[in-house]
């Protein structure tokens, strides 16, 4: 399985919110806890099974670089970085399988 790690972005493979995507905020055991900003808030992130979703990559953008150094962002930064990674035509890049 590969590595999980916050700053992710994974796409969702399953569930009402499958074809979307997400930000990883934080790994718990086979659970990810994931974040878009809009549906789902840093607030209240959307607890999911890592098989039920697939790694799509990373974000240069300045909010997936604070993410992952584990500094505050905002719902507002998270939708902005996953805005300017959906329009670099994302579904181009090879897929990775997290599961």
């Amino acid at each position: 399985m590969a590595s999980i790690h916050p700053s992710q972005i994974v796409l969702s493979l399953a569930g009402h919110d499958k074809g979307k995507l997400f930000f990883v905020l934080r790994e718990e055991g086979e659970y990810v806890l994931l974040a878009d900003g809009k549906g789902r808030k840093l607030a209240t992130p959307k607890r999911k099974r890592k098989k039920h979703i697939q790694s799509v990559g990373t974000s240069a953008h300045p909010a997936a670089q604070w993410l992952h150094r584990g500094e505050a962002v905002s719902d507002r930064q998270l939708r902005a970085a996953l805005a300017a990674f959906r329009d670099s035509d994302f579904r181009d890049r090879p897929k990775k399988d997290v599961r």
